[in-house]
């Protein structure tokens, strides 16, 4: 990635958007301007290409084959478990645990520290900006276990209201603050590193869902004290079918296996079972194998261009649709964090969110519309449905002016 950052610190937007296939695509006929990064971003030719060499020339099983292509497979498997815990700067590579996404990731701590730490009567900790990965697996705990599940606010401005949830800490009872790291609807970066601290003081445990963080700032799950924090690979220019499930060393040692099957067992009889040592204790059958891989391949992609120079380009992006977007007539933007991704959900007055997609669409602009898995969100705000407006590391401020105007255009069109 030699001279893809320049002497200015910009990036060499050039040659990035080289590295992706699919950007050079068309879209009837109007160069594909691909602004839902948040949902899922695309791939460069790296991610890909390490994929297939992984398919063509060292796939097999990997940890219980005593032959070459096996331990190659391995070899290549366990390397990525080195490269997140690089990539979160963790304590130890024993707490890098492999799912199949954020969501299963969330779900292994509301199975596992939920049922098998938690007791009944305590606490979790919410907010009104969840992800719904990261609020329907609490539901369920609730329903399932006798958790008290409490929401912290969120303010007109979309920031998460910390007054509130100093206030739902207060009794002592909450076990743990379950909170996004970024907002995949505001936008919004909430304080992480306050906010482990407040629930600390109170006596809870702290689970950061990082999985629009992750892709847009460096992270480092030590200096933030995260007892867990999960991400996913195909937000992070990786593969889909893979995600990352950091815990501390102590709380994977006191939690009870998320599933149960090969891989996880150190000792089995038909009467019981001994657990594997950490992390594969929680990683039963068959893993992501060549999705790892790819995972590899995209942390390397990321960390060789370097992720300061990436949040730069995309806090330039940011400052250039928050200088246009909110003056469009009609327009209304959710959210104004003082800080904040580049994500943005907005409406438009003059017609629904879908049909401001479907013309967008026509223009060759890709944006998501409806409510982003973020439904009592939406309903905070008074609104049904938005469109969504995401930033990668491949978007130029050309897209952003081209959407921009395209909005106007829009309302025009639909008055």
């Amino acid at each position: 990635m030699d001279g893809v950052v320049g002497r200015t610190g910009a990036l060499d937007l050039a040659r990035v958007r080289a590295d992706f296939p699919i950007l050079s695509e068309k879209v009837r006929g109007k160069p594909f301007t691909f602004l839902d990064s948040g949902a899922s971003a695309q791939k460069p030719r790296q991610v890909i290409q390490a994929m297939v060499t992984m398919m063509e020339t060292a796939y097999a099983n990997v940890h219980r084959g005593a032959y070459h292509m096996s331990e190659r497979a391995t070899e290549a498997y366990e390397a990525t478990r080195g490269a997140v815990a690089r990539f979160l700067n963790a304590g130890s590579e024993r707490e890098i645990v492999f799912t199949k996404s954020s969501t299963e990731a969330i779900n292994l701590v509301a199975h596992s520290f939920g049922r098998g730490v938690l007791k009944a009567g305590q606490a979790v900790v919410i907010s009104e900006m969840e992800h719904h990965a990261n609020l329907v697996p609490w539901q369920m705990l609730r329903d399932a276990h006798g958790i008290e599940l409490r929401v912290a606010c969120v303010t007109d401005t979309g920031e998460l209201d910390m007054d509130d949830l100093a206030a739902k800490l207060a009794d002592g009872k909450v076990g743990l603050v379950a909170v996004t790291h970024m907002s995949n609807v505001l936008g919004t970066v909430t304080p992480a590193a306050r906010i482990a601290r407040m629930a600390h003081e109170a006596g809870a445990k702290v689970l950061f869902d990082g999985s629009q963080a992750a892709v847009h700032r460096q992270v480092d799950v030590q200096a933030l004290d995260a007892d867990f924090y999960v991400f996913t690979g195909h937000k992070l220019y990786g593969p889909t079918g893979i995600g990352v499930l950091y815990a501390k060393a102590a709380l994977l040692e006191a939690m009870p296996p998320f599933l149960g099957g090969g891989d996880m067992i150190a000792e089995v009889t038909l009467d019981r079972a001994i657990w594997a040592p950490i992390p594969a204790k929680f990683e039963a059958g068959t893993p992501p194998i060549v999705e790892a891989v790819g995972l590899h391949a995209a942390i390397d992609y990321v960390t060789a261009i370097g992720l300061p120079a990436i949040e730069a380009h995309e806090r330039a992006l940011v400052d250039r649709a928050m200088a246009r977007l909110p003056h469009i007539e009609g327009v209304t933007l959710l959210g104004r964090a003082q800080d904040r991704g580049g994500v943005f959900a907005f409406a438009l007055d003059t017609a629904h969110a879908h049909d401001v997609a479907t013309l967008l669409d026509r223009a060759g602009i890709a944006v998501r519309s409806g409510r982003h898995c973020a439904e009592p969100l939406h309903a905070r705000f008074g609104v049904d449905s938005t469109c969504r407006a995401s930033f990668g590391l491949y978007t130029t401020p050309e897209e952003v002016d081209l959407l921009a105007e395209a909005l106007t255009q829009a309302r025009a069109f639909f008055a």
